[in-house]
């Protein structure tokens, strides 16, 4: 059973990295790949300690977890840190060459962030005795979540090609946000969410077209 949630954790992140590498017209070594996806599953538990800071004190002000701004909060500490994972790598890197390559490095950070995720979501329904409902909840992982943070850490992405990482962080982490408002108000209906994030899909599609002409 453990191999089966393994498989099913790491499943999502490594499906949608095959499918945004193909974005990239000069593909990039697969071992800086590798180290990115590494240091963006790392990071991940670095984001966790400061998301339970950031909900202790958001706590200690009687603001509830489901709180926008809790949201909001939430979601800045996750798209900063993907975003330092990726930027830690390979800002001095020879391979770090193309403005494309900002919006690659980007999404395969935030897909190694997503992955471990995903791993502690899944352990997290078994052991609370809901392991016959893992696959479901790994679909959703794979057309909600993983995706979302795929196409926001691409925004950042873009943003950084330009040198306006703020700017893109700022707006990834609206759209992180809404998404996440998205899920809890519409816990029962997949659509509204999905809806949004193939909207987003389409932004971050033309962003990657528009970097490709760019040498």
């Amino acid at each position: 059973m453990e191999f089966l949630i393994i498989v099913l954790g790491l499943l999502p992140g490594f499906a949608w990295l095959i499918f945004f590498l193909k974005e990239d017209i000069h593909p990039e070594p697969k071992k800086m790949i590798a180290k990115v996806f590494f240091v963006g599953a790392v990071f991940t538990f670095i984001a966790l300690g400061f998301e339970a800071i950031f909900q202790d004190l958001t706590r200690s002000l009687n603001i509830k977890d489901t709180n926008f701004f809790s949201f909001f909060g939430l979601s800045a500490i996750e798209e900063v840190f993907k975003f330092l994972a990726a930027y830690l790598v390979v800002r001095k890197s020879r391979f770090f060459d193309e403005p494309v390559d900002a919006m690659i490095y980007m999404i395969v950070a935030a897909l190694g962030f997503a992955t471990i995720e995903n791993l502690a979501v899944m352990f997290n329904v078994v052991s609370g005795g809901g392991g016959f409902g893992v696959i479901n909840i790994m679909i959703l992982r794979f057309v909600g979540a993983t995706l979302l943070h795929a196409l926001a850490a691409g925004i950042v992405g873009f943003y950084w090609a330009h040198k306006k990482v703020l700017k893109g962080l700022v707006i990834a982490t609206i759209l992180h946000t809404i998404f996440n408002c998205l899920i809890l108000i519409f816990s029962e209906i997949i659509i509204y969410p999905s809806v949004f994030l193939i909207i987003i899909s389409f932004f971050v599609f033309y962003d990657f077209e528009k970097l490709k002409k760019i040498r």
